[in-house]
């Protein structure tokens, strides 16, 4: 395994975490990304980095970032979002990885990315429905706010810096591992 090939499936992973905090976002900055040529994309995803995706990822991602922001509407998004999240994290694991067999590219993007992206959102959605039971949806904003600013940060961060993302991805992951363990009541 090459440097390259290590350092794409780091970009897919942290990307896929991105995914698990907002859909299209990582969707979108990976298209923008593609289209400057700052990343290599394998050769059957060239066509994220079109005028034509750009506009259409941009436009879905503006929608779902505001619909966060609408009572009621943001947990019903989140329950949706969830098997989306997990499309969308092998999504961006597939396009990124670079120089392995497509066996072992599709079950590291279903594992590694829609696995990484489904417990990221999981957790998110967890989040978001306990600030809707203890303040009646008046701290979902900041949750949105929380996740939006997340997702941002973890998308340029995978893209410019993957060796960086994926530290941040498993600390992220072990605070998910954390936050849920202190959830199990303890055997006495």
């Amino acid at each position: 395994m090459t440097a390259e090939t290590i350092i794409s499936i780091f970009l897919g992973i942290g990307l896929a975490a991105s995914a698990g905090f907002r859909v299209f976002l990582p969707l979108f900055v990976l298209s923008l990304a593609a289209h400057f040529n700052i990343i290599d994309l394998s050769t059957d995803w060239q066509w994220i980095g079109s005028i034509a995706a750009i506009i259409t990822l941009g436009v879905a991602m503006v929608l779902e970032i505001f619909a966060y922001y609408i009572p009621f509407v943001d947990n019903t998004l989140d329950a949706l979002a969830v098997p989306l999240a997990a499309i969308a994290g092998t999504a961006v694991m597939v396009s990124t990885i670079a120089d392995l067999s497509p066996v072992v590219t599709w079950s590291m993007a279903i594992i590694a990315g829609g696995g990484t992206a489904t417990l990221v959102k999981g957790a998110s959605a967890g989040t978001r429905l306990t600030s809707t039971a203890t303040t009646a949806g008046l701290g979902n904003p900041i949750v949105s706010t929380v996740e939006t600013g997340s997702s941002i940060f973890m998308s340029v961060v995978s893209i410019f810096f993957p060796v960086i993302a994926i530290v941040l991805t498993i600390i992220i992951l072990m605070m998910i591992f954390w936050f849920y363990r202190k959830l199990k009541p303890r055997k006495t």
